[in-house]
């Protein structure tokens, strides 16, 4: 079998959260760095036109957006597992927290870390308030439940995880949070679980 290539930059959530599927399956891999330069470049915008990370090369395949990734390993390499099930609704759950990552984490946590790690021009003010509006859901979602979406972790948890675990980074704290933080050290007790790179500035408030 052809070695699958991941091109991202180690501080990426979404980078991150395909790691973790990759490593969680003992999927042998090659990391290639892709920062903004590479990204602009015309070999690698033939691999994502739009020239964002991560993107995942298996073959003849190249496949970009991380969730759509997340999908494909599982149902590439490990299907009928508890990492997407194939019980309707019990798929329509995990379904239903990749909207979550792509949607409140994307704006919330992870826009927050955005704007104060790296300066990206996105509204704090908003970042903030779909945060605060978030992540007491989650929290109350997570007080009688091990995991998101079924009793064993899924791709809908790795998807949320990466930028959550990482929110102080933005200014958000999670100290308000403990059944959130439960959830994460069950993540972090997973086989195969590496942590991202921590950046020097959490800036909780």
């Amino acid at each position: 079998m052809q070695k699958l290539k991941l091109y991202g930059t180690p501080l990426s959530g979404h980078v991150h959260r395909v790691e973790l599927l990759l490593r969680m399956l003992e999927l042998s891999y090659e990391f290639i760095e892709a920062p903004a330069e590479v990204r602009q470049s015309e070999s690698f915008r033939r691999l994502n036109p739009v020239g964002q990370i991560p993107v995942l090369v298996d073959g003849e395949l190249a496949l970009a957006d991380s969730n759509a990734i997340l999908v494909y390993l599982v149902k590439g390499y490990a299907a009928n597992s508890h990492w997407l099930p194939e019980d309707p609704v019990a798929a329509a759950q995990v379904q239903a927290w990749l909207s979550k990552a792509a949607g409140e984490v994307r704006y919330g946590p992870a826009s927050g870390r955005l704007i104060a790690q790296f300066g990206v021009p996105e509204n704090d003010q908003t970042a903030q308030a779909i945060s605060a509006r978030f992540l007491p859901q989650m929290e109350q979602h997570l007080s009688d439940r091990q995991f998101l979406a079924t009793e064993q972790a899924t791709i809908g948890d790795l998807a949320c995880y990466s930028y959550v675990a990482v929110a102080p980074e933005g200014g958000i704290s999670l100290a308000p949070y403990p059944a959130i933080q439960a959830w994460m050290a069950r993540i972090t007790a997973l086989p195969g679980f590496f942590a991202m790179p921590a950046l020097p500035y959490p800036t909780e408030r």
